[in-house]
């Protein structure tokens, strides 16, 4: 299935410039290789070598953060809006 996936600003320079890109998948982490295969090497920006999010990384599914659902194993289906947030920190 394909669903748009919301590209942020800071990650756009890695999927040439485009703010949605269409990504197959039925979990999170599927849509994210999915991803990675049309865009080498974004995957590694959001997901550490042990499979887990990076912590600066915020994923919502239809504006549920996914680490309060199934994290990266969170079902996908067509419809969803998934969105990546990077963490924004300052003082």
């Amino acid at each position: 299935m394909s669903v748009s996936l919301k590209i942020p600003t800071p990650l756009r320079r890695m999927t040439n410039g485009e703010s949605t890109v269409d990504v197959d998948g039925t979990n999170l982490i599927e849509c994210i290789d999915s991803l990675d295969a049309q865009y080498p090497g974004i995957k590694e920006r959001l997901v550490s070598d042990n499979g887990e999010l990076h912590r600066f990384v915020n994923i919502y599914v239809n504006g549920e953060d996914i680490r309060f659902i199934d994290g990266i194993k969170t079902p996908i289906k067509t419809g969803d809006e998934v969105s990546i947030v990077p963490a924004v920190a300052g003082g």
